[in-house]
């Protein structure tokens, strides 16, 4: 398989999956487990199996004796045919005390081909990440809990850099999740914010991107029950803890920085008033809360970027365009071949108050069209319903709703329990041609 296989899984995960392009060590919210899969991936307020160390960690509190799980997937079939993900969790109770668990995960990217900076082929290698959780739960009433991961995990897509490069294209990194479980008689309520940690970087740590901090919050409501048969259902809100702000011209100069943090006129990331507008985010600590915003109320003016980025100059506009013909557009005359276009843009002229760049972009926009809706279409909606019969036949179904990312699936599944084990099975549908499309999960636990 070649690089290209690499680069695909990154922009699909970075795109496609939360939406979270301004984060890194996406992989981590993959989510493990057949049942959780098929019920749309909510899960964060049921958390009644070892699953609960991933989803909420609350959830071990509850649960008595000691239970093994795993899980396999050919992830992302419609991409690629080589990619695996692995699962095994373990939960243990400790009268008196209360439960101890964790898992592991590991996503095998492949083989690939890698080529230097000319193009020549060097060999092959492979890539794959992993990550390995510790977990421990404990109850603080007699329906609540509160629990804790911590976690350490690693990326490896390539063992060198390209060229002078210095450094390996491989990561080693550490972060810690929260969670909270509120059992009624009929509804659980259940919260719990994942991968809180510094920033991952690989070559270039100036390049570093924020942790994929996920809070994860939900209900389970039990709607029927007759002692023979039960049905529950399931919902999930998933909102990304990352802010991330495009290059801003804060202050309205026309210009992205020229200033030192402490207000020296230069080659600077900053303005005179030491607000930083390149592109940047902001730490875990205050991400939680800023995230919220970033979109709406801190994100300043909306700038649009340059046609090209090797021709972004660092002003914001700097060209008007004048229509003097009325019909819309502006005029353009390619004087040039087609390997070496010239284009001429005859009804574009430099002003320092223009909106567009010398490519007839649009490079300013206004605060005011910025909207709280934009938050909203960044979360993630996980619908699940689940029929039992008895406690030993299970039938579900779920939606997954990602507006930013693009995902609007329905998933399907059953399972069977028979004396100490269980079988789950879980389908993701979707339209044809979609990575996430036609997926199929495999789940056993075995509790002891």
């Amino acid at each position: 398989m070649k690089m290209w296989k690499i680069l695909s899984l990154v922009v699909f995960l970075n795109v496609q999956l939360f939406a979270v392009g301004e984060a890194g060590a996406i992989f981590l919210l993959i989510i493990p487990g057949a049942g959780p899969a098929a019920t749309g991936e909510a899960q964060v307020a049921k958390v009644d199996d070892a699953y609960a160390s991933y989803f909420n960690p609350a959830g071990l509190a509850f649960l008595p004796n000691q239970e093994l799980s795993m899980m396999h997937v050919n992830w992302l079939p419609n991409l690629a045919s080589d990619l695996y993900y692995e699962f095994l969790a373990y939960r243990q109770h400790v009268p008196n005390l209360g439960s101890f668990g964790g898992h592991i995960i590991f996503l095998d990217l492949g083989e690939q081909h890698r080529t230097d900076e000319y193009g020549n082929d060097l060999g092959t290698f492979r890539s794959n990440m992993w990550a390995l959780t510790g977990s421990f739960s404990t109850l603080v009433s007699e329906n609540s809990s509160i629990g804790v991961n911590a976690k350490i995990f690693q990326q490896n897509l390539i063992d060198r850099g390209t060229a002078a490069e210095a450094g390996k294209g491989k990561s080693t990194d550490f972060a810690f999740d929260l969670g909270y479980l509120l059992k009624t008689r009929k509804l659980n309520f259940g919260v719990a914010i994942s991968n809180i940690g510094p920033k991952i970087s690989f070559i270039d740590a100036n390049q570093a991107d924020p942790a994929p901090t996920n809070m994860r919050m939900g209900i389970k409501w039990e709607v029927f029950n007759d002692n023979f048969n039960r049905i529950d259902i399931l919902f999930d809100i998933n909102k990304m803890l990352v802010s991330s702000y495009p290059a801003m011209d804060w202050d309205g100069d026309g210009i992205v920085g020229g200033y030192s943090e402490n207000g020296s006129q230069g080659m600077g990331d900053y303005n005179k008033d030491g607000q930083i507008e390149i592109a940047h985010t902001d730490p875990w600590y205050y991400a939680w809360a800023t995230s919220w915003f970033d979109d709406w109320y801190l994100g300043g003016d909306i700038d649009y970027p340059g046609l090209h980025n090797e021709d972004r100059d660092g002003v914001i506009g700097g060209w008007k365009w004048e229509d003097a013909n009325g019909d819309g557009v502006i005029s353009a005359e390619n004087q040039g071949s087609n390997s070496d276009p010239d284009w001429v843009y005859e009804e574009m002229v430099v002003d320092s108050n223009g909106e567009y760049n010398e490519f007839g972009v649009k490079e300013k926009g206004t605060g005011d069209e910025r909207k709280f809706s934009a938050e909203l279409e960044e979360i993630v909606y996980n619908f699940g319903l689940e029929y039992w019969y008895t406690d030993y036949f299970v039938l579900r179904g779920g939606f997954i709703y990602d507006e930013a990312g693009s995902i609007k699936v329905p998933t399907f599944g059953a399972g069977i329990r028979f004396a100490q084990y269980g079988f789950d099975f879980g389908y993701t549908a979707g339209e044809e041609g979609h990575p996430r499309a036609n997926t199929m999960f495999f789940s056993i636990n075995m509790e002891f």
